[in-house]
């Protein structure tokens, strides 16, 4: 299951909540104080693997 980042309008929180692709509709509540008033962040993502490897691979 992926991570996905949110952030609350009411108190100004950033969280991050894991949970399955389907689900990131449905409301979430803030960890923080509790209303729904949250939106989903864009946020960069993490590509495993070493440099040498990620070079080998686009060379293929």
């Amino acid at each position: 299951m992926p991570i996905f980042e949110y952030h609350c309008n009411a108190c100004k929180t950033n969280f991050e909540v894991l949970q399955r692709t389907n689900d990131t509709k449905k409301p979430l509540k803030c960890p923080n104080c509790g209303t729904q008033d949250t939106k989903k962040r864009f946020s960069a993502f993490a590509a495993l693997g070493t440099e040498k490897e990620t070079v080998k691979d686009s060379a293929t």
